[in-house]
């Protein structure tokens, strides 16, 4: 029994049930994820733009994702967008383009609230409306989700089961590092199955293990933070070291550096936001010459079914 089935069986016992990849390292396929939200929905910015006020402001997240299905198809790469229900139903063509294009559809929730932010049956309410509206507008199931801002640890393991439980194969919501906002640093640092006997998954965003110490190196803010070239060594070292397959995820706006800029930030929400934005689409283009990416579901071999 390891320390997290411990401290946690109470809720959901986290068991690994899942060996190190026995692959050519030089083989391994990674797997490229999108976070499909606009730029006034992150959660670093609910204190001062109201969800009341979302269809009022300039929306860009459209004209962002057909720049990166365009990045893609020129590196002929495949990846998961991660999509909010709130975004796919003003953008019904954007969807269909992302499944039409070869990539995966997956939940991000309906309006970004994060997990820990709702009731068991407030998120059951959350993801069931949104895996149903995905799958509605892109024609395809939908079996992958991504908790807004990673916030599923924890106080709300039970989160992984109500997944499982509405129909969803994998969750790629823990970030096994320690963070202001988020995170589960003594979570996993691979692909796990936290509900029993099922088959559902739990696989977390990359990180890197140094000194016993779990560094992030999976994308968002610390791909922008971070010179491209340690981002380059940390992949490798995983793929080589490890022979895991990595997750990278970013987000449309993060190749927006025209974007509105919000007023009355603090300090460290408008450094995390707005670092380095004019470099990240250059760096992304970098990075999917660098390696080989594909779909989750096609990374990690989950099969299509459900309840």
């Amino acid at each position: 029994m390891n320390e997290v089935t411990l401290v946690y069986s109470d809720t959901c016992a986290l068991d690994d049930g899942h060996d190190a990849a026995r692959a050519d390292p030089a083989t391994l396929v990674n797997a490229m994820t999108v976070d499909v939200e606009d730029y006034f929905q992150v959660s670093a910015f609910e204190r001062h733009v109201s969800r009341d006020d979302w269809e009022r402001l300039p929306q860009r997240v459209e004209g962002c994702i057909d720049r990166i299905l365009e990045r893609f198809s020129d590196s002929g790469v495949k990846g998961t967008f991660f999509t909010l229900g709130w975004v796919a139903e003003r953008y019904p063509g954007m969807v269909r383009r992302i499944v039409e294009q070869g990539h995966e559809l997956a939940s991000h929730g309906w309006e970004h609230i994060r997990a820990t932010q709702q009731s068991q049956q407030q998120f059951r309410a959350d993801v069931s409306r949104t895996k149903s509206a995905l799958e509605q507008l892109g024609g395809c199931p939908v079996m992958g989700y991504r908790a807004p801002s990673f916030s599923i640890g924890r106080r709300n393991l039970w989160a992984l089961q109500v997944l499982d439980e509405s129909g969803y194969r994998y969750s790629s919501s823990i970030y096994p590092i320690r963070h202001d906002l988020y995170g589960m640093p003594e979570a996993r640092r691979f692909r796990f199955r936290p509900c029993g006997d099922s088959p559902f998954l739990e696989i977390p965003v990359t990180t890197l293990e140094i000194a016993g110490r779990k560094m992030p190196c999976g994308g968002g803010g610390y791909f922008r933070l971070f010179p491209y070239a340690f981002s380059r060594w940390a992949i490798r070292r995983v793929n080589r070291r490890e022979r895991q397959s990595c997750i990278f995820y970013f987000h449309p706006w993060e190749i927006d550096p025209q974007q509105p800029r919000q007023p009355g930030l603090a300090a460290k929400a408008r450094l995390r936001h707005y670092l380095n934005l004019h470099r990240m689409e250059d760096r992304l283009v970098s990075l999917l010459g660098d390696f080989r990416w594909g779909r989750m579901d096609e990374v990690f071999g989950i099969e299509r079914g459900g309840r």
